[in-house]
């Protein structure tokens, strides 16, 4: 069943098509230079009207039909209906769809056939480029204007709904490591501690039912409680070495931890809204330690949110090289070097933290060329 917003969309389309077709059949009503006939130039106007019901789908396909249309109105000789407002609907669907290099040159093309044609026909040339051809490129433009302004409101509102989704995920995905952090260290605490206490209770328990051995019979019962001790300690070692394994060994499809196993995933949803991202050297799967295998990932992701959230870049390149036993990190963009450096947010610190915890460095600023740049190096061992 189609969505609610799809039903509008329809909805929406009809009713433009509609204005369309009213506005063009008034003037062929209108029309009296007694040119051609009535009927054809009310089918005519339908025929407009019916394009707009697939303007999103095709734009410039209806904006170069609309214009052939036009052209063959005048060249039969049909009642005049004007040039720029039978076009304006399809300059502004096709500039609102993304087009507005079609629609610019579109109407352009329009206006300079028709005005030499009319030149052509003898039409006084002071009214003709005076008055009329300002008001029609007057309209025009306004159209192509408001369907831009339409299409960058639009694309902007998805951008800001792909940066929540990243920070969604960042939080998430940190989330996700801290529990693994401090799950390890549990760990490591359950072994360190307890194990050590219950490993001795079980040698020592073990020790004195041997040396009972060769005590008298009245103290079987005490050889029997040593034995429980002994079934006790060991059952407990080996419920503690289960418990660690279940901490250290968790399911990692029940977290998302950071690494760059998911890089591809991470820049897909970059490009998604509208970035366009090139990656070049990316480490394989097991080449890294973990911590550095996730810090990687989380300045390549950090770096990345920025040139979304700040930079107002068009382009991103991300690269992976090896140097002197080290993995460098670098990320470029071509937006503005000031809104990034400039943010508020607490991004950069954390990245500068995350890298000195595996022993490495990095440096982020505005390039000399343009754009902002981030640069790491991690050593490849550092955190395993």
């Amino acid at each position: 069943m189609p969505s609610q917003t799809a039903r509008q969309d329809v909805v929406v389309d009809a009713l433009f098509g509609f204005a369309v077709f009213a506005v063009v059949a008034i003037a062929v009503g209108a029309d009296v230079s007694d040119r051609g006939d009535l009927p054809l130039g009310y089918a005519l106007a339908g025929v407009l009207g019916a394009l707009m019901l697939v303007r999103r789908r095709w734009p410039v396909a209806v904006l170069l039909a609309t214009s052939v249309l036009i052209v063959v109105n005048y060249v039969i000789d049909l009642p005049t209906i004007g040039l720029a407002v039978p076009a304006a609907a399809a300059l502004y669907s096709a500039a609102e769809r993304g087009r507005p290099y079609w629609a610019v040159g579109t109407a352009a093309a329009l206006v300079l056939v028709s005005t030499a044609g009319r030149l052509g026909e003898g039409q006084d040339p002071g009214y003709l480029l005076g008055y009329e051809l300002a008001s029609t490129v007057a309209i025009m433009g306004a159209a192509i204007a408001l369907g831009n302004v339409q299409w960058q409101r639009a694309r902007a509102e998805r951008q800001r709904a792909r940066i929540a989704l990243l920070d969604g995920q960042a939080r998430e995905a940190e989330a996700a490591e801290l529990m693994a952090l401090e799950r390890t260290r549990i760990a490591r605490d359950l072994h360190d501690a307890v194990g050590h206490h219950l490993s001795v209770v079980a040698l020592h328990a073990a020790v004195a039912a041997e040396a009972l051995d060769d005590a008298p019979a009245d103290v079987a019962a005490a050889r029997t409680e040593l034995t429980h001790v002994t079934q006790a300690s060991r059952a407990g070692l080996s419920e503690l070495r289960a418990t660690v394994r279940a901490l250290r060994d968790a399911d990692p499809g029940e977290e998302r931890v950071a690494s760059l196993a998911h890089l591809d995933e991470l820049v897909d949803s970059v490009r998604t809204a509208g970035v366009r991202v090139s990656v070049e050297g990316a480490p394989g799967a097991g080449e890294l330690s973990g911590m550095v295998d996730a810090t990687a990932y989380r300045i390549v992701q950090e770096a990345l949110t920025n040139t979304l959230r700040h930079a107002r870049a068009g382009r991103a390149d991300v690269v992976f090289h090896r140097v002197d036993g080290e993995l460098e990190v670098t990320v470029t963009d071509d937006g503005s070097a000031t809104a990034t450096a400039g943010s508020s947010g607490s991004g950069l610190a954390g990245m500068r933290e995350r890298v000195r915890l595996v022993g490495g460095t990095v440096e982020a600023g505005p390039r000399p060329e343009g754009g902002f740049g981030v640069r790491a190096r991690l050593p490849t061992g550092g955190g395993r």
